[in-house]
């Protein structure tokens, strides 16, 4: 377990370490959080969940826990409020850290679920950074590069996977972790169905957008048509700019909703897009280059309970977010599972997520 940490650690650090002071305090995006202030978060939550909690020790800085608590200190303050500098977080999670190891020593991993939690905490937090570097133009050039791996070329009778009718087992294994909304396992029938075997590219969105895609009412929702409005959203500016063959990114739910309906098509409920993804032979291609919008609302599975805490994902159920599945090229493997669940509001753009579609049969 401690080199697994130490891996994620080297990870994230390296990740930020060409940045100057003022790339890293400031605030990019409104939507985003400065990145200095993920590196504090990250040094908060394993102070709390490994120091604390499971070592029972006093926090190292109990100051702080309000100022790095994603609820008491939500994003559009946290660039005006008096966190760390870039220094002074890099030595918090050093201390945090070197806390951990002691605790590790002595008491051991335990079942290792919490470890593993603050683990995967960290790598999801490596994306969200990277979002934000990719707003502001921060990305490495080996990023970069991964944002533009093209699909490879399919004829007419390679677009669309049959997936027939009946019932799968869906969620997590009760063995092993898995966050709380990804469990229990439960059984679902869902009716057959057809799902595109690759993601939309970037040529194929450039000519739904020439094509009116962003002017014709009837291919939007009432809610989608609004947001377009008030924002005056009248094209996706990084297509243009995109390799053609390269999957489609940062594409917002209600604009995967319009396109899909352009196409006489739909995005899959969640139960459908991890029913194709299971399947061991013809199987959806390219799952992981972006994260792919489901039709399906952000909800606990029958009987969920929620552990360790609700406000990793109960608080958000409801019909405000969409699920999103299958993971980026900027999610660690570690946590692009299968039965993973990513979610968030249907108008974001920011996250590196595109759209599959699926149809009736």
């Amino acid at each position: 377990m401690l080199a697994d940490l130490e891996d994620v650690r080297q990870r994230t650090l390296e990740l930020v370490a060409g940045l100057g002071e003022e790339d890293l305090g400031r605030v990019h995006d409104p939507i985003m959080s400065p990145l200095v202030w993920d590196l504090g978060h990250i040094a908060a939550y394993e102070d709390l969940w490994l120091c604390q909690r499971t070592g029972g020790l006093e926090l190292l800085h109990p100051e702080l826990t309000a100022l790095y608590d994603a609820f008491e200190t939500p994003r559009a303050v946290r660039g005006d409020i008096a966190a760390l500098g870039p220094v002074q977080a890099r030595e918090y999670m050093a201390r945090v850290r070197e806390r951990a190891r002691g605790v590790l020593a002595e008491q051991g991993a335990g079942d290792g679920e919490i470890w593993e939690m603050v683990l995967r905490h960290e790598l999801q937090h490596c994306e969200t950074m990277r979002q934000t570097m990719a707003i502001a133009g921060l990305l490495p050039i080996g990023d970069r590069s991964k944002l533009e791996q093209p699909l490879r070329a399919l004829d007419a009778a390679e677009q669309w996977l049959a997936i027939p009718a009946g019932p799968f087992v869906m969620g997590a294994e009760p063995e092993g972790f898995a966050y709380d909304n990804e469990r229990p396992r439960h059984a679902v029938d869902v009716a057959a169905f057809q799902i595109a075997r690759h993601p939309v590219s970037n040529g194929s969105w450039m000519g739904f957008s020439e094509g009116g895609g962003y002017e014709r009412r009837e291919w939007w929702s009432a809610e989608g048509w609004a947001w377009k409005e008030e924002y005056d959203i009248t094209h996706h500016e990084g297509v243009a700019a995109g390799l053609s063959e390269a999957p489609v990114c940062h594409v917002s739910w209600f604009e995967a909703d319009a396109f899909a309906r352009a196409h006489g098509a739909r995005l899959p409920t969640e139960a459908e897009w991890e029913k194709a993804a299971r399947r061991e032979q013809d199987a959806p291609e390219a799952i992981g280059l972006v994260w792919e919008w489901t039709a399906s609302a952000f909800h606990g599975y029958p009987g969920f309970s929620a552990y360790p805490y609700r406000e990793y994902s109960e608080v958000f159920f409801g019909e405000d977010y969409r699920v999103l599945r299958g993971g980026s090229w900027a999610t660690h493997p570690r946590v692009a599972t299968l039965t993973f669940r990513n979610w968030d509001l249907p108008l974001r753009r920011q996250i590196f997520a595109g759209v599959r579609l699926a149809r009736d049969l």
